[in-house]
């Protein structure tokens, strides 16, 4: 955070971030002041040593981050939880979730370079708990294993208004659940009790948070991947389509980027490159991790936002893939996890991966 003390009559003003992003904007606002004016910033450590390159760290990232050297990452590529119920995710609220996030892209403000990127891949919430909403119901004409109708029950219903759902089921032949689904809505979505699901988006908080300090939303892609039709337990019986993508939100901070239209071939160019939307096959199989994703995802963010020799940066290092697409493209990683069993996860991936790599030389 910054912002400029006015020392006229010990008052303080506080700047918007933003203004100090432009220098010819700075010097605008440093007109409006008559009296001396001192820049200041918000408390970081003063560390005698950072967090070194090609580590992992055990730790969360809210706090380790702030060892990291400032203005040292040129690339930021992280995928955060999704808040969608996984095991590590056990002990979060909605609120403790989006605090993590907005703190670690604070860290960011201060960790990247000038020109850097952070790239996030998340997805939305597509089952997210509302105590507020109306019970979703569905009629599902097909799968219906009476003949009996809504307007039946009523009719019945209408000519013996005092009988209860067993006496109009016996009336109507049917059985008395049957009477309650025509009467009821039939199908409710996850069941009579359970507290309803809505989709919530989560594009919007995440430019909020890089916003508020100074990080901008610079481009959005889509990463497309396999349906994930094992996972859709709703899309039987409802008109809700199943999940076959993932967002990656591409954010700058200002400062003068590398452009290098070398650094991929034209066919790269032409194919993924200057595309929108990635089509990239899932990880086939997620029993080291939950949410693995593909190494030629973190392939291409490293190689399109970064440069060689640069530093990569992972917040949610997980199984340790980015840290393998640094390295197998002439970058360095720091990768910060808080769950020890994936760091080591990590690590014996990042071995295996450079010792195929000394086979190969």
């Amino acid at each position: 955070m910054f912002g400029v003390t006015a020392y006229n009559e010990l008052k303080v003003d506080v700047l918007d971030d933003k203004s100090f992003m432009d220098p010819e904007n700075f010097k605008n606002t440093l007109d409006f002041f008559n009296e001396p004016h001192t820049i200041v910033s918000m408390p970081r450590p003063q560390l005698e040593t950072y967090l070194a390159d090609n580590q992992i760290y055990l730790g969360r990232s809210e706090e380790l981050m702030r060892e990291i050297a400032p203005e040292s990452i040129s690339l930021s590529f992280w995928s955060p939880p999704y808040f969608v119920g996984k095991s590590y995710e056990r002990d979060e609220t909605f609120e403790s979730w989006q605090k993590t996030l907005k703190d670690v892209i604070e860290n960011h403000a201060f960790v990247l370079k000038p020109g850097g990127f952070m790239v996030i891949n998340i997805a939305d919430i597509l089952c997210f708990a509302d105590d507020n909403i109306p019970r979703f119901q569905a009629m599902n004409v097909r799968n219906q294993k009476c003949d009996v109708t809504r307007e039946m029950v009523l009719e019945v219903k209408d000519k013996h208004p005092n009988h209860n759902r067993y006496q109009l089921a016996e009336m109507l032949g049917c059985s008395e659940q049957t009477i309650d689904r025509r009467l009821n809505g039939n199908n409710i979505r996850g069941g009579k009790y359970q507290t309803q699901t809505r989709v919530k988006l989560v594009g919007g908080h995440l430019e909020e948070y890089a916003y508020d300090v100074g990080l901008y939303l610079y481009d959005h892609r889509i990463w497309m991947k396999d349906p994930t039709w094992a996972n859709s337990k709703w899309t039987s019986n409802s008109l809700k389509a199943v999940s076959e993508y993932e967002d990656l939100y591409i954010f700058w901070k200002p400062g003068q980027q590398v452009i290098d239209k070398e650094k991929l071939t034209p066919t790269e160019w032409k194919q993924w490159g200057s595309r929108g939307v990635w089509n990239i096959r899932s990880v086939r199989s997620n029993d080291e991790h939950e949410a693995q994703f593909p190494l030629e995802l973190a392939d291409r963010v490293v190689r399109l936002f970064s440069e060689k020799g640069s530093v990569v940066l992972d917040p949610f290092m997980g199984s340790g893939t980015t840290a393998i697409a640094a390295l197998k493209n002439h970058r360095s990683f720091i990768g910060i996890e808080k769950e020890a069993q994936y760091v080591a996860l990590a690590n014996k991936r990042i071995k295996e991966h450079t010792r195929q790599l000394r086979l190969l030389d």
